[in-house]
């Protein structure tokens, strides 16, 4: 971690970061792409003159969206933090911008803090794509039943182990989570002949989830189980069995990186 710490020359800052992932190989800094978090202290680092590196609280995939992600940085500029966020989007590219910029105490960490964090994953039902839709939300052809997706996803809201519904990590050991809410919500067209035109399906559908913190992949695991439900592949009753099973091969695929968006991270 790059975060320094100069007592009475260093003041940390607080970001909130807006991004349309689709361009980006992800929120971590990699060998061979362009990231959200490389481009922050790319331009973070020119704007202040010295060697910024953040912290973000959210590392997410490729494609992957936010409009409340969490970062920090450590900086001996005299600029107020307040400043930075207009500064900063000043030089941003159009797909980046800072929400919000304020000093926060020294030890502050974004990702040890106690949380609650909110994903949105959208799905557009219909027979044929929208493109103005495409980059963020899932195309689904099949009718989806969101009353049978929305039995499925009562049994996940609460504090279970969520072996079955993350891609597994050596370094991680806990799997236990809380989920607050997981709600399905739709909207329908709202031209009168749009079914005439759209055909099947219910229109955009957003499943929307509260937590204490998220194993990887583990919101786009729990969207592609429910598709199988909703779908008609899968009953309800089923998601019960395959959380008490922590076995990763019984639950539905890994929904598209695309469709998924940080909502916002709340710290308690």
């Amino acid at each position: 971690m790059h975060l320094r710490w100069r007592l009475n020359e260093v003041k940390r800052v607080k970001l909130i970061v807006a991004y349309d992932g689709t361009n980006y190989c992800g929120w971590q800094v990699q060998p061979n792409g362009i990231s959200v978090a490389g481009t922050l202290n790319q331009h973070l680092s020119e704007l202040l003159n010295e060697d910024i590196y953040v912290l973000g609280a959210s590392r997410t995939d490729a494609g992957v969206h936010a409009r409340g992600n969490v970062a920090v940085f450590d900086t001996e500029a005299r600029m107020p933090a307040d400043r930075i966020s207009y500064a900063l989007n000043a030089r941003l590219p159009e797909d980046i911008r800072i929400q919000d910029s304020r000093e926060v105490p020294p030890d502050f960490h974004p990702r040890f803090a106690k949380t609650r964090k909110t994903y949105e994953y959208k799905i557009w039902n219909r027979r044929f794509p929208e493109p103005c839709t495409r980059l963020y939300s899932l195309f689904y052809h099949w009718n989806l039943d969101v009353e049978r997706m929305r039995r499925a996803a009562a049994y996940l809201v609460g504090t279970h182990d969520f072996t079955s519904f993350c891609t597994s990590k050596p370094e991680v050991t806990n799997h236990v989570r809380t989920i607050y809410s997981l709600e399905i919500d739709v909207q329908g067209e709202t031209m009168e002949y749009g079914r005439e035109i759209c055909g099947n399906g219910v229109g955009m559908i957003t499943v929307r989830i509260c937590g204490n913190g998220f194993l990887y992949n583990m919101v786009r695991i729990i969207v592609g189980t429910l598709l199988k439900v909703g779908g008609g592949m899968m009953e309800p009753e089923e998601v019960q069995t395959i959380l008490e099973a922590k076995d990763r091969s019984l639950a539905g695929d890994t929904a598209q990186a695309h469709g998924l968006t940080l909502v916002g991270i709340e710290y308690l």
